[in-house]
């Protein structure tokens, strides 16, 4: 029963990546979907930073480090 669930998984899995194969085979549609994957690794890499410097400023802060560079 195990191996049917799993091929049942797998076969939904390549039906819908033909799918959007299918999709993004037009070069306007890959431009939009890089575009859309490229925004977002940009959005987090943003907040990562964000968040990395208030941590900064906090452990210079607890620590009395000055900031100065």
């Amino acid at each position: 029963m195990k191996k049917l669930l799993w091929v049942v998984i797998g076969v939904g899995v390549g039906v819908l990546a033909t799918k959007k194969y299918t999709e993004v085979s037009s070069g306007a549609a890959l431009n939009r979907q890089v575009g859309k994957y490229a925004d977002r690794i940009s959005e987090v890499v943003g907040a990562f930073r964000e968040g990395m410097n208030s941590r900064e400023v906090e452990l210079r802060s607890a620590l009395g480090v000055d900031t100065a560079k």
